[in-house]
């Protein structure tokens, strides 16, 4: 196992940037994950990492030796691809035996080798099978057992789980964190996916344009989101952002048309007058009497109603913004009705408009 250390790591192609002199450092036996959306640097970073794509500038580490120069096969890596990129004409076994036959390791060690990560995958009785009787989830096992065999000092994962349904991406997910448990080698996981991220990681990189925006425990970065671009990219739904302006020196009033005072964090620093209120869907409930303290009462009208069983989603139009309700599944209002929300205020989120950045 090893650590890893992204420093100033730049990747340009051309003269457009890609990846904007990142600063990183993984843990030895931390599971890392990259999350973000399409275009926002994660895969181009994991790449370089593997010695897949050249670096523009700064330096990447591995334990303590920078790795610019070295060979991908020689960065002791192992790499799990989305597309799984098994041999067709091969068994099971003979994937997964692959790597260390052009190694030239001795025919005994590769059996062991191979039984081991058999039995930790659950593939004992499939060896024998070429890939395309397979299923997806046991491919991505296969690809999973190639990468085990080689016992590197760090595990990258490209979106692995990207062509799988919903039901088997569950399940793969619980598959590649006892994985990690068993092992406990450094793990860098790349996804766009945040519950994938949230489930998964000990901690979340969110990256945003070619740049680090977070870095948190899965906690940290859904509770404490430190700019607007992460409030609104983890959580599903998303929180609720709404415009605000400055009224007078530590109040501040939310929306346009239908306006609610809050007060603003009772330290807070920021001298600006443009801010951006949060609150999650799961802060939000359907007002019965006066506002209990810490709530704000607001008036919109109800536009969908999602039951997702154990809750129901309520999206409402407040002032024209809309904003997402996460209530009892057996609260239930009528389309196109009045309906007054209210807000627990103490558990909204303050960024400011023009920097993005969480009010400090």
């Amino acid at each position: 196992m090893a650590t890893v250390e992204f420093r100033k790591l730049v990747k340009r192609y051309g003269t457009h940037q890609v990846v904007h002199g990142i600063d990183l450092a993984i843990n030895d036996g931390e599971f890392l994950v990259l999350v973000g959306p399409s275009g926002c640097g994660k895969s181009t970073s994991l790449r370089m990492l593997a010695g897949l794509e050249d670096i523009s500038g700064g330096e990447i580490l591995i334990g303590d030796k920078v790795v610019n120069e070295v060979e991908p096969r020689n960065r002791d890596i192992a790499m799990v691809f989305q597309d799984y990129a098994l041999y067709p004409h091969m068994s099971v076994y003979e994937n997964m035996a692959f790597s260390l036959h052009y190694r030239d390791t001795p025919k005994q060690e590769i059996r062991t080798r191979v039984m081991e990560a058999a039995e930790i995958l659950g593939l004992q009785d499939l060896l024998d099978r070429r890939p395309k009787q397979l299923s997806g989830g046991q491919r991505q096992r296969v690809a999973m057992g190639r990468a085990i065999v080689r016992k590197p000092q760090v595990f990258l994962f490209d979106e692995p789980l990207s062509n799988l349904d919903a039901k088997l991406r569950g399940s793969m997910r619980l598959e590649i964190k006892k994985l990690h448990r068993k092992l406990g080698v450094t793990t860098v996981y790349v996804t766009h996916d945040q519950i994938e991220a949230m489930t998964l990681a000990d901690r979340v990189v969110v990256m945003n344009s070619g740049n680090i925006d977070q870095v948190g425990t899965p906690e940290d970065v859904y509770h404490s989101p430190q700019t607007i671009f992460v409030a609104g990219f983890i959580g599903s739904p998303t929180m609720n952002l709404l415009p605000a302006k400055r009224n007078g020196s530590a109040t501040i009033v939310v929306g346009e048309k239908s306006d609610f005072h809050v007060q603003l964090p009772a330290k807070s620093a920021s001298n600006t007058d443009a801010f951006v209120f949060g609150i999650r869907p799961e802060d939000i409930a359907i007002a019965s009497g006066d506002p209990e303290d810490g709530r704000v009462h607001v008036d919109g009208v109800v536009d969908v109603v999602e039951a997702l069983g154990p809750d129901t989603l309520v999206f409402a139009d407040v002032g024209g913004h809309q904003v997402t309700a996460r209530v009892r599944p057996d609260v239930k209002p009528d389309i196109g009705q009045p309906v007054r929300l209210s807000l627990d205020v103490s558990r909204a989120h303050f960024f400011e408009s023009e920097s993005g950045k969480v009010v400090s």
